[in-house]
């Protein structure tokens, strides 16, 4: 995933738009990351702009990251408490932040970010690394939406607002996607198209598994809910052994 991709226009905006900003649901999840810190320092994979970094630090979890967008921890910086959290710009598949961690964590379906198998193993590893024995790594990420796709089809909308339109695009040979936006401002309009890769949990499990780590939970949400057939999305926990 390249830095271009969020660079300062979309980092500027990054919080409105991806409607992960609600105070309840940031509070269910920071509660549920400060529990499996279990007393410990955490690391956030693509800490971005603060979203959970933050609330997280303020619960008196000790709350370093790694983010591959300058623009991105330039925001967070302007925040409140942003100033004070070590980060290291880089690719989380192999930088490394300094000491390690009872938490290492990835929200947001930021996995599918990583557009390669291979990318996303070796980002597995890099978290086990930064584990002390015993630690968790946790993910939070969608499934992917294929039931909802016609036999045949590739395409399937998921914004449709008046100053906004998104259609997702799917290769189920490859598990890429894309997701084409395209945004009316001042009358003109603005287009982006940004890569994915989506892994089943199955597959996951296998990924913690070559990184030296096994399935403790895997949940519906955040509230810690039954993951079943009808859940959309999962948060998954795997510890160090």
């Amino acid at each position: 995933m390249s830095d271009g991709v969020f660079d300062a226009e979309v980092a500027a905006r990054y919080d409105a738009d991806h409607g992960g900003t609600d105070p309840a649901m940031v509070a269910q999840t920071v509660d549920a990351l400060a529990n499996l810190a279990d007393g410990g320092g955490a690391l956030e994979f693509a800490i971005g702009t603060g979203r959970i970094a933050l609330p997280l630090a303020a619960k008196g979890v000790p709350v370093s990251g790694i983010e591959l967008s300058a623009a991105m921890v330039a925001e967070m910086r302007k925040k409140p408490g942003g100033a004070d959290i070590p980060v290291v710009i880089g690719d989380m598949c192999e930088v490394r932040s300094e000491g390690t961690f009872s938490l290492v964590f990835w929200v947001f379906n930021t996995i599918d970010n990583l557009t390669t198998q291979d990318a996303q193993v070796a980002c597995f590893q890099n978290a086990a690394a930064h584990l002390d024995p015993g630690g968790r790594f946790v993910i939070e990420t969608q499934l992917p939406p294929l039931q909802r796709l016609p036999f045949g089809e590739t395409r399937l909308p998921f914004a449709h607002e008046p100053d906004h339109w998104g259609v997702d695009e799917f290769d189920v040979t490859t598990q890429s996607y894309s997701s084409h936006h395209l945004w009316i401002k001042d009358g003109q309009a603005q287009h982006l198209s940004v890569p994915f890769r989506y892994a089943w949990p199955s597959e996951m499990d296998l990924m913690a598994r070559i990184a030296g780590m096994t399935l403790e939970h895997r949940w519906a949400d955040w509230d810690r809910s039954l993951f079943t057939k009808d859940s959309t999305k999962h948060v998954s926990v795997w510890r160090k052994l």
